[in-house]
């Protein structure tokens, strides 16, 4: 069974790794639109697949029941908290993307590397309870930022935005004007 968890993470992994690029495609390119305007539309597909899918693979993988009181307040209570997580995340990183130029190569590294760390933080003081703890966490949590670091800075950017032609200066206007009408072959 883990080879199918690996694979669902992998699936994750390929859909979150999509995510910025894809919202960065959402953009105005003229900024006709705000960069806020395609997350309403982050938040239908989150309630749609969150609510059908999730109701579908309790019924058809687990076989479970809709029931949320009792017992079952925590799956009610937590998920609504991660649902919130998921959500501030996904605002967060629209907005890190509108600040980024739309250039989702120096957002996404640091956005799952810096998820790895903060998840091996949390299981570090949440379940570690005075035990031995590998060294080895520190040094990866290390290689995590520079591999951050070595992704956001080498990832290939895209050119930068050709500089508008530049304007005549009043001068030039003038100096061209005035060898128009001192020209006599001109009129």
């Amino acid at each position: 069974m883990k080879w199918l968890a690996i694979a669902c993470a992998l699936g994750v992994a390929l859909c979150w790794g999509l995510y910025g690029p894809t919202l960065s495609n959402a953009r105005a390119p003229n900024r006709e639109w705000g960069p806020f305007k395609p997350y309403v539309f982050i938040g239908m597909a989150y309630l749609v697949i969150a609510i059908l899918g999730g109701a579908i693979m309790m019924k058809v993988a687990f076989n479970d029941n809709f029931d949320y009181t009792g017992q079952y307040q925590p799956a009610m209570k937590f998920g609504f908290l991660a649902g919130c997580l998921g959500a501030l995340g996904a605002l967060a990183l629209t907005f890190a993307l509108t600040k980024a130029g739309g250039k989702p190569s120096y957002v996404m590294p640091i956005v799952f590397g810096g998820a790895v760390t903060v998840n091996a933080i949390v299981a570090y003081f949440s379940l570690h309870d005075g035990e031995y703890v590998n060294p080895l966490m520190w040094v990866g949590m290390v290689l995590v930022v520079i591999g951050i670091c070595l992704t956001a800075g080498y990832t290939p950017h895209g050119h930068p935005p050709a500089k508008p032609a530049a304007s005549p200066t009043l001068e030039e206007t003038s100096a061209s004007t005035n060898a128009t009408t001192a020209d006599p072959s001109t009129s």
